[in-house]
């Protein structure tokens, strides 16, 4: 049966990856050059980033000019919380962590004022198994 919070974060368009490097051998530069290949809008978000993937990259959510539906975050779990609380402010609809990142409270406090979330799940997997399935 399929997970109706992994369905709405993948029925967004715009995806702002926390962590993203220009590195292809990164999990983060991978997952994030498949999804922009199925057709997402992929924002970098790296302060030591300028461009990935030919996209201007910015230091923190706030500095992104433009609406932002999910957040990706590829970071360690200690970093959760403050990215969380950001994209609260940001406005976002969604939360997503990579494999290995999580954070309960985090989870639980995004998911009290209305965000979805889907933690320590791969994007990547679970946008190609929602197509194979």
């Amino acid at each position: 049966m399929a997970n109706p919070d992994i369905e709405r974060l993948l029925e967004a368009r715009t995806i702002a990856v926390v962590g993203l490097s220009s590195n292809p051998a990164k999990p983060s530069y991978r997952v994030s050059h498949y999804m922009k290949s199925q057709g997402y809008r992929v924002i970098p978000v790296n302060p030591n980033e300028t461009e990935v993937l030919g996209e201007k990259a910015y230091p923190d959510l706030e500095s992104i000019p433009e609406e932002v539906d999910v957040v990706d975050i590829f970071r360690r779990s200690e970093h959760v919380a403050g990215i969380v609380d950001a994209a609260i402010r940001k406005g976002v609809k969604g939360i997503w962590t990579q494999l290995g990142v999580v954070d309960q409270e985090a989870a639980r406090h995004a998911r009290e004022v209305g965000l979805t979330v889907v933690m320590n799940r791969c994007m990547e997997v679970e946008h190609i198994a929602r197509h194979l399935g």
